[in-house]
């Protein structure tokens, strides 16, 4: 019964958003937006979406085997999160929570439209058709309510898309990937990434529309600007978390790979942050239109590029799933996508082609013009590389490797070209700078970078990358810090509270702060990055039982393996002893292990972490000889923490800026409303 209801829902969701794309693009095409027509099938959609959801994770809780998802991606030894989380884990599971997240988002902007809004009439129209595309999907090749009709030892073995199909269901399950329930982050990263992707639609949705109906200006900025928002800060957490994951769980002591599924959530968020940059000059100065209607274009084109990279099976990841029939259509949406959008945006181009010419390269919209640039060339090498080898062995057969190099090579110069943009362009005036000015308000953080660079190479930093992105990242700390300050004592009376008056700063000016406080954590994450890649110690190590090594500032002790039952796994490791460089004074115990999970053959070695102040002691298991000797790795990571509260106060700043959002959407439903 739950596999009929299932794909029951799904279908009516089909309906719903067929339905709304229909009155969506009629209204904006005739004018006449009613918008409770509007609102029907949007409550539809969300409601059917809610319920297919809610009923996929209802089988897999109650272990309904009957279902070939649930047989073939949950165990009867799965821990509860994780059963919850293989709502998500798997090709089909995913595509519904996508489903649902873009109903939620359809649901929020039809909400919005008001009577004759033609714009936002167009825009739910557009978000209608898209939902038709995924939920069509739901309905056909990724359908997550799959009969089984024969059943393996463990999982199933074939299955019937007809609902009402004879099933025969195992008594137990295969569980899911060992990767993907060996870290509760597996339960938060995915779904996180998610909201980003999904919420991209919003813009791209109202671009089209402004773009189709001739209308000018800012006003798709304005409504959508808090979506892009909300999708940036997201998505921005959705990679850091994914980074935190990978260096929790997969042992080899790194957070970034350059791996094609970390590129794929990386483009579309380094398009969406020169959209955010532009969007700034636009609804300033009116500049820029047809460059933000580009990077709308490509950023939601990445989200469906990352998405077919993830699924299509078509690259070896450990983010990617299996072989199967969605690769193919997701490749021909993206292509419906890319020549639609740009396609529009050629027919369009006289409408988009008159904005205001830039007054002087030296100015605020000069070095934001800039960044842009920077951020699309950074963009565009990393699909180069991310895409290259698909596209020689697609069209040759021969197989060609892109490797860390390649991507280190391009990143490291660009990195110092963004990080020196991010310190000059805030304090930079618009229309034109004048040259004694800007001295002014960046000598200080010349010489608070110059002074941070001799300190490094004080405490004995002899690597020149670092050394630069240390004196980049003082820079643009303390550049903006004295701006803030000044800006604070600007508004300081006799007799105020300094921090009062602080906070009337930020208060003031929640969408400038937040962008700056963004700037602050990715200064951050540039010199945590610089300092653990470069600076890392990594030595593996042989130890008996009773042995000792030192690395670096610390000393490791083998005391022994050890072997336990958990639940839902075997855990496999050794027992170790951190101490001081001494090898006298001790620090913590450590358990660098490998799991061992029933129904797979795959063991997953996972690595202990000691994080300091300082550095990150990582122990990972290599191997165990026949001797009874532990070969380990051990990785000393310099600031380690300093990445995570980095990301961390990135993706902050995004969520203070979104207080000026809301009042910048409200301001455009006040200008429909009155028109």
């Amino acid at each position: 019964m739950i596999a009929a209801a299932g794909l029951l829902m799904i279908l009516i969701s089909l309906g719903a958003a067929a339905t709304l794309a229909v009155r969506g693009i009629n209204g904006a095409r005739t004018g006449e937006v009613d918008a409770t027509r509007l609102m029907q099938p949007a409550l539809i959609l969300l409601a059917a979406a809610v319920a297919a959801f809610f009923l996929l994770e209802l089988a897999i809780v109650a272990h309904d085997y009957s279902i070939k998802y649930v047989a073939n991606t949950t165990s009867n030894a799965t821990p509860f999160i994780f059963l919850l989380a293989s709502g998500w884990a798997a090709l089909e599971g995913s595509i519904v929570l996508w489903g649902l997240l873009l109903a939620v988002f359809t649901w929020l902007v039809v909400r919005r439209v008001k009577a004759g809004d033609r714009m936002g009439a167009g825009a739910a129209g557009i978000m209608g058709v898209v939902a038709v595309f995924w939920f069509g999907l739901m309905a056909t090749f990724a359908n997550p309510f799959e009969v089984c009709t024969r059943a393996a030892q463990v999982g199933c073995a074939s299955s019937s898309w007809f609902p009402f199909a004879e099933a025969l269901a195992p008594l137990d399950g295969r569980g899911p990937n060992p990767l993907l329930q060996n870290h509760i982050l597996m339960a938060v990263h995915p779904p996180l990434l998610y909201v980003g992707y999904v919420g991209f639609t919003v813009p791209f949705a109202y671009a089209m529309s402004a773009l189709w109906l001739r209308q000018t200006g800012s006003r798709w900025l304005d409504v959508t600007h808090r979506w892009t928002l909300i999708s940036w800060t997201f998505l921005t957490t959705g990679i850091l978390l994914g980074a935190w994951w990978s260096y929790e769980v997969l042992g080899w002591g790194g957070y970034w790979a350059w791996d094609p599924v970390e590129n794929a959530a990386f483009l579309p968020w380094l398009v969406a942050t020169a959209f955010i940059h532009s969007a700034v000059v636009q609804r300033k100065r009116g500049m820029l239109q047809a460059w933000n209607i580009v990077l709308v274009i490509s950023t939601f084109a990445l989200t469906i590029l990352g998405t077919f990279l993830t699924r299509s099976g078509v690259i070896f990841s450990v983010h990617s799933f299996t072989q199967s029939a969605v690769g193919p259509v997701l490749l021909v949406f993206l292509g419906l996508v890319v020549v639609g959008g740009f396609g529009l945006f050629a027919v369009r181009a006289d409408v988009v082609g008159s904005a205001p010419r830039l007054d002087s390269l030296a100015s605020r919209e000069g070095v934001f013009l800039a960044n842009n640039l920077l951020l699309t060339l950074f963009a565009f090498t990393v699909l180069l590389g991310t895409m290259l080898p698909l596209l020689v062995e697609g069209f040759t057969g021969n197989q060609v490797t892109v490797g860390r190099p390649f991507f280190d090579k391009a990143a490291i110069p660009l990195s110092f070209a963004l990080l020196l943009a991010m310190g000059i362009g805030p304090v930079t005036p618009y229309r034109s700078a004048r040259g004694d000015l800007m001295w002014e308000r960046l000598r200080s953080g010349i010489v608070a970078g110059l002074a941070a660079g001799v300190a490094a190479i004080a405490f004995d930093v002899r690597s020149i990358p670092v050394v630069i992105v240390v004196v980049l990242a003082g820079f643009v700390i303390s550049t903006i810090l004295r701006h803030y300050f000044m800006r604070v004592a600007a508004v300081n009376r006799p007799g105020d509270n300094w921090i009062k008056s602080a906070g009337r700063v930020l208060a003031k000016e929640p969408g400038y702060w937040g962008g700056q406080i963004s700037h602050l954590g990715l200064a951050l994450v540039a010199v945590a990055i610089a300092t653990s890649s470069a600076l890392a110690v990594r030595q593996s190590v042989e130890l008996e039982v009773g042995g000792s090594a030192v690395v670096d500032d610390y000393c490791v002790t083998y005391q022994g393996p050890f072997s336990r039952a958990e639940p839902n796994r075997i855990v496999e490791g050794a027992e170790v002893l951190l101490l001081r460089s001494d090898c006298a004074t001790t620090i913590r115990s450590m358990e660098p292990r490998v799991h061992r999970y029933p129904n797979s053959t795959q063991a997953v070695a996972t690595p202990d972490v000691r994080t300091g102040l300082v550095d990150d002691v990582y122990l990972s298991l290599s191997g165990l000889t026949e001797r009874g000797t532990l070969i380990l790795e051990v990785f000393v990571f310099p600031l380690m923490w300093v990445l995570w509260f980095g990301g961390l106060v990135t993706a902050a700043g995004g969520v203070f800026a979104l207080r000026a959002r809301r009042r910048s959407s409200q301001r455009a439903d006040d200008v429909v409303t009155a028109a």
